[in-house]
This record gives structure tokens, sequence and C-alpha cells, in this order.
């Protein structure tokens, strides 16, 4: 029963998930911040999009969750075209040139039949 828990423990994937969850962890500590560097810009701009006091009805919980919502598409504008969008087309050209032999080189085939011809050579 120990021995199972353990193996648990040690195998590779309850490891991958927690160096991946403290990785998350402090990214989004990371974007978290650089988004309010974007909001106070905005602020600076043109007023900061903050609803915080906004009450429709008597209902006080409306204006804050409007605040998290602008700063949840912030966010989510900033991850997207400043790291979904670079790391995307560098993972194409990366592929692309992975892809694609160099000009001249032998195929896969044709190195092949270059060998059997040599050992049929060699043997005769």
């Amino acid at each position: 029963m120990i021995k199972g828990f353990k193996d648990f423990l040690l195998r590779g994937n309850l490891i991958d998930i927690a160096v991946a969850f403290v990785i998350g962890g402090a990214f989004g500590a990371v974007t978290t911040a650089f988004t309010k560097v974007v909001v106070e810009i905005l602020a600076k701009l043109g007023g900061a999009p903050n609803f915080d006091e906004w009450a429709p009805l008597g209902l006080t919980s409306v204006g804050p969750f409007l605040t998290a919502l602008v700063a949840f598409f912030i966010m989510a504008f900033v991850v997207y075209f400043g790291i979904v969008v670079p790391y995307e087309r560098v993972k194409a050209m990366t592929a692309k040139t992975e892809a694609e032999p160099e000009p001249g080189a032998p195929t896969t085939e044709e190195l092949l039949t270059e060998i059997r011809d040599l050992l049929k050579n060699n043997a005769a």
C-alpha cells in the first residue's frame, strides 16, 4: 500500500503538474502586474476603467464585477498579442525550417537506394 503511494508520488506526471502549477502561479503574478501597468496607461490616456462604485438598483457587487471583467479582457488581450502570437510565429518558423531539407540534399529514399546498390555491388 505504501509502495503504491510512493510510486504515485514519484510518477513523472505528478512532478510535471507540480512544476506547471508553480510556474503558472508565477506567470499569473507577472501578467497581473503587467495588466496593472496597462490599466494605469489607459487611466492616463482617458480615465481608469474602474466601476467599483457603480451599483445599479442597489446591487453593490455589479461594479466590482465589471471592473474585474474589463481587467480580464485587458489581460487576455495582452497575453494573446504579447505571448501567444509571437510564440505561434516562432513555432511556425522553426517547424518550416525543420521540415524542409537542405536544397540539394538527398532524400531518405535516395540514400536508402544508394546504400542498397552499394551493398549489392559489394556482395557481387
